[in-house]
């Protein structure tokens, strides 16, 4: 042992061992406000349960090995067979066998489903984004398998099963499945009636065999995969199992993994299907894109979710490390700019996290009018929340200064996450060209989307000023479609201010109508005006360790 030649000093402590769930006040006022009232209670022990082990050491360890350690393909065992499995570190299976035993598989099946769902897939994806791929996947099943019933009866319990098993086994025989997807291909991207993959009907009714590949296949060692094939209707839905019912695998060839930016604990493949790959159609023969539109809307809006919980670790860590380092004469969370960024950053994580739960509510309630409200809302949602995270977690990076940079603060690795979410699901135009044809096709959900943003009508100038001016950029319908992300982002911060005016605290409402709707902001995190009380916005933020 060498002598010491200094004290370490002005580091803050591991932000650790502290409960994920209730340390985020808009995440908790969120539940309590959208909760059946009988069942709050129920549901904040459930999540403050998950929110500590998201928040303990243990759990923060699993998610950084998950992703020092990626998956690895394996295509032949030591013999020469053919078995296309990938290699998971222990980790992922530890993250995601906690998030199956949580119910975050399963929104379905218990009242306040989506809502509870939805807060805990917040919470515990912040120890990994990664593995929250094949939870939402899986979650996201139910309502494509409904299109056939038989087929839901047979895998809607697997699904929303609170037991994971890893191994390759005959799904009938597992207590629960994991499920992944299957939709792009090279030629076509998100244009996915541009596919080419074939399924020719084989004797015995709904049942197929596939020929062709899938440029992304998200979490190829799942139990079942939804893919869209060209079948002589059209193109078509079909549940493509990994392994047959006897027992066999299912030809499944998985040609390489893809070498992502980020999302590194998670595989996605690029396979092939050699024209003996089984399938089970679903749905109807050429209502594919329809069957399978359930499954993309609630991966969307998990999309936004998973946004929200990368900004809610970014200005977590943020605002922690400026509570605890010191510099030119005091801490840093008492600078007035360091003030005003890490305000900034609160607020864009708080309407974030208020938009989703807000979404996940209209789901429960399963309304005519609600339904018409998340057709429109949910891709403004995946439009503009997704946008904005990959900025925010670059300047919450900066906020740590060169701690930041490093890769054992885990910032890089919420930095490398942040562009996945407004690329997975259809990237920024698609998702501005969905809401304008709901705008042309469904009147109903601009009805119910300015019903939302009439409730809080009058209560703050900015944000009626905000939303006349969204009237009249829609009235306006030349050449929309070139303006349409200009639309969508209104949209969206309309409907993030007219939340917070409605049910955040006065100075949250205050500098976000300020700043996203009313003066000369300009996208630019702590530009806030400084007459805001900012200090009140930046400690609702901090987790009180």
């Amino acid at each position: 042992m060498g002598a010491s030649t200094h004290t370490v000093s002005n580091q803050p402590p591991p932000l650790t061992g502290y409960d994920v769930f209730a340390a985020d006040a808009a995440l908790v006022e969120g539940v309590d406000r959208h909760a059946t009232p009988e069942l709050r209670e129920e549901v904040r022990t459930e999540l403050s349960e998950l929110g500590r082990a998201a928040g303990s050491a243990q759990a923060q360890q699993w998610g950084a090995q998950a992703n020092e350690h990626p998956p690895v393909l394996r295509t032949h065992d030591r013999y020469g067979h053919r078995i296309d499995e990938v290699e998971f570190h222990p980790s992922w299976h530890r993250l995601l066998g906690k998030a199956v035993s949580y119910g975050l598989t399963d929104a379905w099946s218990r009242p306040d489903g989506h809502l509870r769902r939805a807060a805990g897939f917040l919470a515990w994806t912040q120890t990994d984004a990664g593995h929250g791929c094949p939870v939402s996947m899986t979650h996201a099943a139910v309502p494509a398998l409904r299109a056939q019933p038989e087929l839901a009866a047979e895998w809607e319990p697997r699904l929303t099963s609170r037991v994971y098993e890893p191994e390759l086994l005959p799904a009938g025989g597992k207590p629960g499945a994991i499920f992944g997807m299957g939709m792009t291909e090279k030629q076509g991207g998100s244009d996915v009636r541009a596919n080419t993959t074939r399924a020719e009907p084989l004797a015995a009714a709904g049942e197929y065999v596939l020929t062709g590949h899938k440029w992304f296949c998200s979490a190829p060692m799942s139990d079942g995969f939804l893919v869209l094939a060209q079948a002589p209707g059209g193109l078509t839905c079909f549940l493509l199992p990994r392994v047959l019912p006897d027992g066999t695998r299912n030809t499944f060839r998985i040609q390489r993994l893809k070498d992502k930016l980020g999302n590194r604990s998670n595989a996605s493949a690029e396979v092939e299907f050699d024209g003996t790959t089984w399938a089970r159609r679903v749905g109807e023969e050429g209502r594919g894109v329809p069957t399978i539109i359930g499954m993309v809307a609630a991966t969307r809006l998990d999309c936004v979710t998973g946004a929200a919980a990368v900004m809610r670790q970014a200005v977590a860590q943020a605002v922690h490390h400026a509570s605890y380092r010191s510099a030119f004469g005091g801490p840093l969370i008492d600078k007035p700019l360091m003030r005003n960024v890490l305000a900034d950053l609160a607020l864009e994580s708080e309407a974030a996290t208020t938009l989703a739960l807000r979404l996940a509510a209209a789901y429960d309630a399963d309304t005519e009018e609600e339904r018409s409200l998340l057709r429109l809302a949910v891709p403004a949602a995946k439009y503009w929340v997704t946008k904005r995270c990959t900025p925010l977690a670059a300047e919450a990076l900066e906020c740590l200064g060169g701690n930041g940079y490093v890769e054992e603060s885990g910032m890089p690795r919420l930095l490398r996450e942040a562009p996945l979410n407004s690329i997975w699901e259809g990237s920024g135009n698609i998702q501005a060209l969905d809401a304008l044809r709901a705008l042309q096709r469904e009147p109903q959900s601009l009805n119910a989307f300015l019903l939302e943003l009439g409730r809080a009508r009058g209560a703050d100038h900015r944000l009626d000023a905000a939303v006349k001016d969204l009237l009249s950029e829609l009235a306006d319908l030349d050449g929309i479609e070139g303006r349409a992300r200009r639309v969508v982002e209104r949209m969206a911060l309309v409907l993030q201010g007219s939340l917070l005016v409605r049910f955040a605290p006065p100075e949250v409402a205050d500098a976000f109508c300020a700043s996203r709707l009313g003066g000369d902001w300009g996208g630019a995190f702590g530009t806030l005006p400084a007459t805001l009380d900012l200090a009140s916005v930046v400690e609702r933020a901090r987790v009180p360790v």
